[in-house]
């Protein structure tokens, strides 16, 4: 018996949707009218709200596993 690893559909919308948020961040971080602090409050809080996604999706992928198993 093989077990199939299931993939959190996540990952495959982060690649996608990255691409087009790093050319942003890269216009931005390139003009000059655009107030530094801001830029990197926005930057700030991306990320904390990505890493409370990504534990989100893992502690719900693992509720998942158990229930299933049982």
């Amino acid at each position: 018996m093989s077990q199939e690893k299931t993939t959190n559909p996540l990952v495959p919308m982060a690649i996608v949707v990255s691409i087009p948020v790093l050319v942003c961040l890269i216009i931005m971080l390139t003009d000059d009218g655009i107030e530094r602090s801001l830029l990197w409050a926005a930057i700030k809080t991306g990320i904390i709200l990505i890493v409370l996604g990504g534990a989100i999706s893992f502690g719900v992928s693992r509720l998942a596993e158990k229930n299933t198993s049982r």
